[in-house]
């Protein structure tokens, strides 16, 4: 085969190769040209569809739009059509009633001419008239009335009490003339009595008290009806049976030192009061005046435990009436703060407990309070009455009081009394109940002879000032003390 054929032949195959791309891409061409037609075709006519839909939305809002103003339009001219006759009808009422007072004033006018009398005159007489003809119903009705507003409020008052007392129930001490010590064994009552008795005798003389020793195991009993005595003497028992020297001049000194140590006690009391019901800013020599009535009783009552007491029940009545919680509470604690000084200055405690409390600056709505218990002062606030309430309340309670208590407290305050008036007495105290006394004096102003002699007098003195039942055994006890030292 020669070369020209040849490439007549794959010039030939190209050709036809490049002719068929051409009429593929003709027809991919005019295929790709319907399909895009049909498309925007498509686009065009749902893009005509959703312009009539939007059309007929606005439509049908610009119509619900012009419906809603017409029906506010109607609306607004019924409420101006309201208005307008509202205020035709206020024009026509204030027209009526002025002619209604004119006509009022024109017809009490010519009432007054018949009558020849006023209005103001025509009034008191038929007062007068409706007092003379149903005064006695009236004056009937008027006290039934009262009658009824007391009831309710008696009962209102005695909810309130009862509320506070049901809310503070506190137990009531009376053992106001022993107190009962603990002891470590049986032989320390041995210890207690001594060689003789030289340490029961040492002891009961330095203290001022009366130890019973009985067959209740373990148990010693000090009797006085001095509570400070018998403080210092069980303080003293503690200390002596804990250290074991148990002899006369080691009882004299501890008595001695727990003396001192009572005055610590006092105000520690004084503070637990106080923080017990809220009380605070009180000074330390309130606070002491406060404590040491601890130690003083009134009808066989703790001053101190019924002080808390009313101050606890006052701040409870004071919160259902209303009145000032704090004032009610610090006048019923402090009202009797003039009983820590009543043996020594003069006057009621009433008038002492002011001048000590106008003395540390307490605030005058406090004295207020609690001046009046004793109804010496009149009733100046409704805190002052809340605290002759809670005194009432807390002294007159079932067992918080004994009359005949308080009677053997001054008894054997009296007989004490009369023996320290003796010249040459150095101290006295009543035991035994009160069937005792012992009388200690002064060995270097009185003989033996004065001693009988001093016996007789207080023994004399008792008879004719003191009523008493059975006999008082009168001892009056004269020792020489001698003490030398070794240098």
């Amino acid at each position: 085969m020669s070369i020209t054929p040849l490439v007549a032949f794959f010039a030939t195959l190209i050709f036809i190769g490049v002719l068929g791309m051409i009429s593929g891409y003709f027809l991919y061409y005019v295929r790709a040209n319907r399909q895009q037609k049909k498309t925007l075709d498509t686009i065009t006519k749902r893009e005509e569809e959703s312009r009539a839909q939007a059309f007929e939305i606005i439509k049908k809002a610009q119509d619900s739009a012009e419906r809603m103003r017409a029906s506010l339009e109607k609306e607004k001219e019924l409420i101006t059509e309201r208005q307008r006759l509202v205020q035709e009808h206020e024009k026509e009422t204030e027209s009526e009633y002025k002619e209604l007072q004119d006509l009022r004033k024109e017809h009490t006018s010519k009432l007054e001419d018949i009558a020849q009398i006023s209005k103001e005159e025509a009034r008191e007489n038929l007062q007068k008239n409706i007092e003379k003809e149903y005064g006695s119903a009236l004056a009937a009705q008027m006290k039934r009335l009262e009658k009824q507003n007391k009831d309710i409020l008696n009962k209102r008052a005695q909810e309130i009490l009862v509320s506070s007392i049901q809310r503070y129930g506190n137990s009531v001490e009376n053992d106001i003339v022993s107190t009962v010590v603990k002891l470590p064994s049986e032989e320390s009552k041995g210890k207690i009595i001594g060689k003789e008795g030289r340490n029961i005798k040492a002891f009961e003389r330095a203290s001022g008290v009366q130890l019973i020793i009985d067959e209740t195991p373990n148990t010693i009993m000090i009797s006085s009806f001095d509570p400070i005595r018998r403080v210092v003497a069980k303080h003293a028992l503690d200390e002596l049976l804990a250290d074991g020297r148990v002899q006369p001049a080691r009882i004299e000194s501890v008595i001695e030192q727990n003396k001192h140590k009572v005055e610590k006690i006092i105000k520690e009391k004084g503070l637990e009061a106080a923080n017990e019901v809220d009380v605070v800013g009180l000074s330390d020599e309130l606070l002491h005046k406060l404590g040491a009535l601890f130690f003083r009783y009134s009808y066989g009552q703790n001053v101190l435990q019924h002080s808390v007491e009313m101050a606890h029940i006052a701040g409870m009545l004071a919160d259902q009436v209303g009145a000032d919680t704090y004032t009610a509470k610090m006048g019923a604690l402090l009202h009797d703060i003039g009983k820590a000084d009543d043996h020594t200055v003069e006057g009621s405690h009433v008038d002492i407990g002011r001048s000590i409390l106008r003395k540390e600056g307490i605030d005058i709505a406090v004295i207020q309070a609690m001046q009046s218990h004793h109804e010496e002062y009149p009733y100046e606030t409704v805190e002052s009455i809340l605290v002759q309430v809670a005194d009432s309340i807390s002294g007159g309670r079932p067992g918080a009081r004994s009359d005949v208590a308080d009677m053997y407290l001054k008894k054997l305050d009296g007989i004490e009394a009369i023996a320290q008036e003796i010249e040459g007495v150095q101290s006295a105290y009543a035991l035994s109940a009160g069937r005792e006394i012992r009388i200690f004096v002064n060995p270097d102003q009185v003989d033996d002879y004065q001693a009988k002699k001093i016996a007789r007098q207080v023994a004399e003195k008792i008879e004719q000032e003191l009523k008493y039942p059975g006999e008082i055994k009168v001892h009056v006890i004269r020792e020489t003390k001698i003490v030398d030292y070794a240098k």
